[in-house]
């Protein structure tokens, strides 16, 4: 019952900004809400977008990262938190600290 209590327990969904991970993501939302749980917010996850990137190499996966940041605005999720692609994995307080104290580019 604490699961479905929304001032004691916060579910959040992490998800990397593709197909198969999203639309996994939203069913496991759809099975949480039928069980009476309303998830807080979603992640998105080592987005290349959001690590600020113009590489045309990379243009397609950019793509598809718009089409997937727009399915979940379109209905998904009310509260997106977007976390960018890092070459050094953010270990210990000070580093996960980072990610939360500058906001993330505008796309």
């Amino acid at each position: 019952m604490r699961l479905q209590d929304a001032s004691y327990t916060k579910i959040i969904l992490v998800t990397l900004p593709e197909v198969t991970p999203v639309s996994q993501a939203a069913a496991m939302q759809a099975d949480l809400r039928r069980a009476g749980i309303e998830p807080y917010a979603w992640v998105l996850n080592k987005s290349v977008l959001a690590a600020g990137t113009r590489d045309p190499l990379l243009a397609a996966r950019l793509a598809g990262e718009r089409k997937q940041m727009e399915r979940m605005a379109a209905g998904l999720t009310t509260r997106l938190f977007t976390l960018p692609w890092l070459t050094v994995p953010p270990i210990g307080f000070a580093e996960l600290s980072k990610l939360v104290s500058k906001p993330a580019p505008r796309t």
